[in-house]
């Protein structure tokens, strides 16, 4: 099925194959700050307002540049910012719409607060607060889905964070050095590539009829949640995913009751910059739970560095489960159940 034109055509009619295709040009989006009131004062904290596909990119940025940074970074996913939020903070809103009800008000409760703000969006309403206020902010691309954007809101945020002296400005560059590297990868998931050759079509189809579980590490968990969003909007799908070590605490002795033949497909995301000890932990979790789950499916990041492994895992994870929407025989691109419960929200 998955090497057949117009069975993929007819169930991915928003060509969402060739979205995923072009992410790699997300990274050399040329992410410039407009205006921005910065009065250089000094930045002690970093919070990072977002939901969903718009918070991956912090998550992302924050396993990336975690060994770096010397000051907190925190995402937040909910309505209020933490306490700790002051005129020494950053708080950066990120929404792909800009009409997000929870980021907008946290711009807002930021503002209140006196906190250095900027804003990241394609639109909506963020967009027309920085503009009236004169906030700091990165437009990126409209038009797509909020998740499979977040190469384009990894660009622009680090973008405000060189621009606010969080980090090094070279950052960016480094970013946009993968892009051609990231689109020779891309070619080998390509629907003309067929399921023989082509590792995400296989993996979907392993994955086909199942619960998605997926695991990862310091460096791969924001992978593994990116897999689970992945799973959830483009396959429909429910899906779940944990770290390690957190993992081997909790979850790992509930595989070890009920039938041994469960309807999940486990994968296990690993990166070779991962902690030897993580790493031990994929195998020695597999090794005990043999018999009492199913076998994990490993998936070796590619990549010579955490920043190049982290922009493959999500490009592969937008492959993988919009092949397994085709195989379940749903349109990838709609989330008409999430819209649906925005529009009962806003009554």
């Amino acid at each position: 099925m998955l090497d057949d034109t117009n069975v993929l055509k007819q169930r991915d009619p928003s060509n969402a194959l060739g979205v995923a295709a072009e992410q790699w040009k997300q990274v050399e989006f040329d992410a410039a700050v407009v205006d921005g009131d910065y009065d250089k004062r000094p930045i002690t904290k970093v919070v990072v307002a977002g939901m969903g596909g718009s918070a991956l990119a912090a998550l992302l940025a924050k396993a990336w540049l975690e060994q770096t940074l010397t000051i907190p970074f925190e995402v937040v996913r909910e309505y209020d910012l933490p306490a700790y939020v002051d005129t020494s903070t950053l708080v950066i809103a990120s929404s792909y719409s800009g009409n997000t009800e929870e980021t907008v008000g946290a711009l807002a409760e930021a503002q209140q607060r006196g906190a250095q703000v900027g804003v990241l969006a394609a639109g909506g309403t963020l967009v027309e607060v920085a503009e009236q206020q004169n906030i700091a902010r990165v437009v990126v691309p409209a038009g797509l889905q909020p998740r499979m954007a977040v190469l384009f809101n990894l660009k622009a945020l680090v973008t405000l964070l060189a621009h606010f002296e969080v980090v090094d400005g070279s950052l960016v560059d480094e970013l946009s050095r993968y892009g051609q590297w990231l689109k020779d990868e891309s070619a080998k998931w390509l629907p003309e590539v067929t399921t023989d050759k082509n590792e995400a079509k296989q993996w979907a189809l392993m994955a086909t009829g199942k619960t998605g579980v997926f695991y990862g590490g310091r460096i791969t968990g924001p992978v593994a949640y990116k897999w689970k969003i992945s799973w959830n909007e483009n396959a429909k799908n429910v899906s779940m995913w944990n770290i390690y070590p957190e993992t081997n605490h909790n979850e790992f002795i509930g595989w070890s009751s009920h039938p041994v033949d469960k309807p999940f497909a486990v994968f296990d995301l690993r990166s070779s910059f991962e902690h030897p000890r993580i790493l031990k932990r994929f195998d020695v979790s597999d090794r005990l739970l043999s018999g009492l789950r199913p076998k994990s499916i490993p998936i070796n990041l590619a990549g010579d560095s955490v920043l190049a492994q982290m922009l493959w895992g999500s490009i592969l994870a937008d492959f993988v489960s919009i092949y397994l929407a085709i195989l379940n025989g749903v349109d990838p691109t709609p989330v008409n159940l999430i819209e649906s419960f925005k529009a009962e929200m806003a009554k």
